[in-house]
């Protein structure tokens, strides 16, 4: 289930900079395959995951540094699920429309969890 969460947040992510593209037309941020398998530690047990990687060429105007995806769902150095896998089906199971998902994962995770409808109803399907 948190592979599946981390897999929609990537997608979602790429497909709204899907159209930024360099001068020889090819996309600013692509896939890059996953990151090395890691334990994280659920109230179901230790799950490995591996985290999907993203390539991110664009480059912040200001700075001049380049621009990196960072998950809100599990951050890099996170080692403990924060309960993603047990939030989304109740939720789901205490009728929340799935519009309302982004809200409610936000006062349980602490930061926005950026997740359309469309991929929390999938999810909630699996």
């Amino acid at each position: 289930m948190l592979a599946a969460v981390l897999k929609a947040e990537v997608d979602q992510y790429i497909g709204e900079l899907a159209g930024q593209r360099d001068e020889a037309g090819r996309r600013l941020v692509v896939r890059n395959g996953r990151h090395r398998p890691r334990t994280v530690t659920t109230a179901a047990g230790p799950v490995e995951v591996a985290a999907p990687r993203v390539n991110d060429k664009r480059v912040d105007e200001t700075t001049g540094e380049r621009q990196r995806f960072s998950s809100k769902i599990l951050a890099p150095w996170c080692r403990k699920s924060p309960k993603i896998s047990e939030v989304l089906p109740l939720l789901y199971l205490h009728g929340l429309p799935s519009g309302d998902f982004a809200p409610a994962m936000e006062q349980f995770l602490g930061s926005p969890a950026v997740l359309s409808p469309a991929p929390v109803t999938r999810l909630t399907q699996q």
